[in-house]
């Protein structure tokens, strides 16, 4: 016995070290620090969002929970909850539940109430990233929470609860862990699924998903604890309870107007139009039950398939949708549906995650161009992202042969075009904020302006003023040089990079990363460096003739700065798109008069900046400046691609001709045999569970798609081909 003891120490020790070095190795390794940076993002996100609310003056924040517990809050006065000038705007069952917090309506509720939301969406992000379907692979485990609290924390839905203080997010979370309860304990979240109804009706729509799939006994006590919750307020509260569900039609009528922008239901969205009275309300039930039922047997097929997250997501948004009203601190469950997968290639599966972060984060004017045939989409935006989850987009199943082996898409292939239009948009949007809310001190940027002009006497080089007389007193210059200018600076860039994505996918590539680090580049100088273009600095007999004359003595200069910060001098993007241009058009052809008309394009530009009194001659040196780094960070970028452990490819069989031809051109062989996988999983790559991983190209918008890259059931485990002698 001694001996086998002194012979099992080593054995454990060695493992010990084993596991040591193992756990080392994961921190060590990049995934690691990816890991460790996804969770220090997660909680700097959830701080920042707690600070902003506690800095708030009482006045300002939770707004909502304070106006109805206040003083003389309809929760703490004796009278109608739905009277007065902030009525609630809950469920009488709601009230009931809130009254007690009357009693301890003091200055600490704020912060308890705070960081009680903060748990409850935590629990949220916990919940839904435990609940992807089986198996989960240890990318996807290890990255999911922080993601999905990252995201949790940005969304639209959870920053308007935490400012106005509302319960949204607890009956998000009792539907999500009524509906993932399994085995004995399926009756208590037909319970909770029950309290989450009483507290928001919409969400009924889950007692039937339960039915439907089969837990009818859930379901019976789902809707038996909603009866029960309601009748009970019912009773306690008779006449409440009458103006909430027959006179307010269960809550419609209440707070903001229901044909507000923010209230994206179907019935919101019939009232913008401008549909009232009995028409619209016979659309309305017609659209109402076409979407729910449509909706619900979505649902059923998901959750059968084993995409309990994604099947409840369906259903939830669906409930915003036929709910007569949806508010903004409603609308969570929309962000949920990022888990659905969607596209046969990889390059089409980030489309729907990102689509919808972006609607659920942004405003959604920021989605659509400022065209009045847009304006439309844009403010529907949310209403439309559920509905496609709820009625229309072809998720795919776990069945699927792409579901864990997508057709490889490869930097040669042409990206996914709704994916880069989405990201161009939301690009230019955020171009324009930044340059809109950049420095805009006018004493600062006028003195920087001065710095410019000194340096340029100094260097010889101060051709501006010469430039604009010129097109100040040539008709014919000054107005080409106007409709260069309003003109050419999207048009070009815009057509070229069409022209790239339609003819050469992988030379398109490659310009728009470059493009877009130019473009970032600029927006650190706009930030960093505010200076007034020629034609804003006093006194110095600089002519406009783009924009028309400024009144320099008024501190707003008229209604063209109100529009946005006109201190954007430096560098010049005009110049610097234009010298993209050129550089790609130099790339892309050999045409010798498409070479020379490249080449005169910047150089045109360059003129066309200074004789506009828009832009210094430095400030043109600025745009190749950021153009040449543009061009750096993209060929550092594919370095870095390069340099990145490949997943080992299976090795590739006969073409897929041949293999439909049959061996030696005899009988057709079987259509899957021509490179079509055996089945999900069966891909013929090793799996290793403790193998380093590295987070996703793209940041928590890329990470986000991981929430749904859990593979079907496998069976077996997942082997290389034999490799042929």
């Amino acid at each position: 016995m001694a001996a086998e003891s002194a012979a099992d120490r080593p054995d454990r020790g060695g493992q010990y070290r084993r596991l040591a070095r193992q756990m080392g190795s994961h921190m060590g390794s990049r995934s690691g620090m990816a890991l460790v940076g996804l969770w220090l993002l997660a909680l700097a996100l959830a701080a920042r969002q707690a600070a902003v609310v506690l800095r708030m003056p009482q006045e300002d924040r939770l707004v909502d929970l304070f106006a109805w517990i206040g003083d003389n809050g309809v929760l703490r006065v004796h009278g109608s909850l739905y009277d007065g000038d902030t009525p609630f705007t809950g469920t009488p069952f709601a009230g009931l539940v809130l009254k007690p917090l009357v009693h301890s309506a003091e200055r600490g509720l704020g912060v308890a109430w705070t960081f009680g939301t903060m748990l409850l969406v935590a629990a949220v992000g916990v919940v839904a990233a435990r609940a992807l379907p089986e198996p989960v692979s240890s990318r996807t485990a290890r990255f999911a929470v922080p993601v999905a609290l990252s995201l949790l924390v940005i969304s639209v839905p959870v920053r308007n609860t935490f400012h106005l203080g509302q319960t949204s997010i607890l009956p998000v979370l009792l539907v999500l862990a009524g509906w993932l309860l399994k085995g004995d304990r399926r009756q208590a979240g037909g319970v909770l699924i029950g309290v989450a109804g009483a507290l928001q009706p919409a969400t009924l729509l889950f007692v039937p998903l339960l039915w439907l799939t089969g837990r009818r006994p859930a379901a019976l006590a789902g809707a038996g604890t909603f009866l029960a919750c309601t009748l009970a307020t019912w009773v306690a509260m008779p006449s409440d309870s009458w103006m909430y569900w027959i006179h307010h039609l269960a809550g419609a009528g209440l707070g903001d107007p229901a044909d507000a922008t923010a209230n994206q239901s179907l019935h919101g969205a019939l009232l913008r139009v401008g549909l009232r009275g009995p028409g619209e309300v016979a659309l309305l039930l017609v659209l109402v039950v076409a979407v729910g039922v449509l909706a619900v047997r979505r649902a059923v097929r998901y959750a059968r398939d084993g995409q309990p997250l994604l099947a409840a997501a369906i259903a939830g948004c669906a409930a915003v949708a036929v709910s007569p009203t949806a508010w903004q601190h409603q609308q969570l469950w929309v962000l949920l549906a990022v888990v659905g997968r969607v596209g046969r290639r990889s390059g089409d599966r980030l489309m729907w995650p990102v689509f919808v972060v972006m609607v659920m984060t942004l405003d959604g004017s920021a989605l659509v161009p400022k065209v009045a045939a847009f304006g439309v989409l844009g403010g529907n935006a949310v209403l439309l992202a559920a509905l496609l989850a709820a009625c229309a987009i072809p998720f795919l199943t776990r069945t699927s042969p792409v579901w864990d082996s997508p057709v490889p898409s490869g930097p040669l292939s042409r990206p996914n075009l709704m994916l880069e239009l989405l990201l161009i948009r939301v690009g230019y949007w955020a171009y324009s904020y930044v340059r809109g809310h950049a420095p805009d001190s006018r004493s600062l940027a006028e003195g920087h302006g001065d710095q410019i002009l000194r340096l340029e006497s100094f260097l010889h080089i101060d051709m501006e003023h010469s430039l604009n007389k010129l097109a100040v007193r040539t008709g014919w210059l000054r107005d080409f040089a106007d409709f260069y200018y309003t003109t050419f600076h999207f048009l070009v860039p815009i057509a070229l990079l069409a022209w790239l994505y339609v003819r050469k996918a992988p030379q398109y590539r490659t310009a728009r990363t470059a493009l877009s680090f130019a473009t970032l580049l600029g927006l650190v100088g706009f930030w960093l460096y505010p200076l007034a273009p020629p034609r804003l600095m006093p006194g110095l007999g600089y002519i406009d003739t783009a924009h028309g004359p400024q009144d320099l003595s008024n501190p707003d200069f008229g209604a063209l700065t109100q529009l946005s910060n006109q201190y954007a001098a430096m560098p010049s993007l005009h110049v610097g798109w234009s010298l993209w241009c050129a550089l790609i058009i130099f790339k892309m052809t050999k045409n010798w008069w498409l070479r020379a008309l490249g080449a005169l394009y910047p150089a045109l530009t360059t003129f066309v900046v200074m004789a506009t009194a828009n832009h210094y001659l430095l400030d043109a040196a600025g745009g190749v400046l950021v153009v040449a780094a543009g061009f750096l960070g993209q060929r550092l970028l594919a370095r870095t691609r390069e340099g990145e452990p490949q997943e080992a490819a299976p090795e590739a069989g006969p073409p897929a001709s041949a293999a439909v031809a049959g061996p030696e051109g005899g009988k057709p062989g079987k259509p899957e045999e021509a490179g079509k996988p055996e089945g999900p999983g069966k891909t013929g790559e090793p799996v290793e569970a403790d193998e380093p991983v590295e987070v996703p190209a793209g940041g928590v918008s890329r990470a986000a798609s991981d929430l749904s890259s859990s593979g079907p059931p496998r069976s077996g485990d997942r082997r290389p081909p034999a490799r042929r002698e």
